[in-house]
């Protein structure tokens, strides 16, 4: 059986009310799941479902275009963790990527990670179905210079959602300093070991009781 603690138990849908965020945070403390990833609306009411259990509160910045200017980035950043965020899954400037203004996208990153400081954890997503492999390996590179914690195959918004052999390319890229996170289209146990095979620590889903058997 797959350890709780890979899952980041998520919702992120426009019609999700809050009896369903509370739902999603109680099995979360039920099955001692590793974070609640949610929008930032729900940030606070999240962090105080979950005050005084150790599940993060986990909320996504940028999301899911990723082309906010870095400014409003930061401050979504800063008002996220003022709410109570222990982990932000920030979405890269993919059109910046691949017009290689690879500082821009550092900078990017950096600037976020400035606010996170050491104590909080952050998340690059990295859009890999809107990538060829050398672009996947240039976000990599470039998350890890900015300093980010982990980075992370998708939103679960755009084209497709997490493969194997991209999460195997995004390990091999950032070695073992980094976590690599898998999410958007992940519904099965299958699936799942197949992303920790390749090299995942971190997965994203909100079929994680279907996977953990429980549903």
């Amino acid at each position: 059986m797959i350890s709780t603690k890979y899952f980041d138990h998520t919702i992120l849908n426009a019609d999700a009310k809050e009896a369903d965020v509370k739902k999603i945070c109680d099995e979360a403390k039920k099955y001692d799941f590793a974070s609640v990833c949610v929008n930032s609306y729900y940030t606070g009411f999240v962090a105080n479902e979950l005050k005084d259990t150790d599940v993060k509160v986990c909320t996504v910045v940028g999301f899911p275009l990723g082309q906010s200017t870095t400014e409003v980035k930061a401050f979504e950043t800063k008002k996220a963790i003022e709410a109570g965020a222990t982990e932000i899954d920030m979405v890269i400037n993919v059109g910046a990527l691949k017009d290689k203004k690879y500082d821009f996208v550092r900078e990017d990153i950096k600037a976020l990670k400035d606010v996170c400081g050491k104590g909080i954890v952050l998340k690059v997503i990295i859009e890999t179905c809107l990538l060829t492999d050398e672009e996947k390996v240039v976000a990599c590179k470039l998350s890890k210079e900015a300093g980010a914690d982990f980075v992370k195959t998708s939103t679960g918004f755009s084209k497709a959602g997490a493969k194997a052999c991209d999460v195997k390319i995004m390990r091999e890229t950032v070695g073992d300093d980094m976590g690599v996170k898998a999410s958007g289209g992940i519904h099965s146990e299958e699936e799942a070991l197949s992303m920790i095979e390749a090299g995942a620590s971190r997965l994203g889903t909100s079929a994680t009781l279907a996977i953990i058997g429980e549903k």
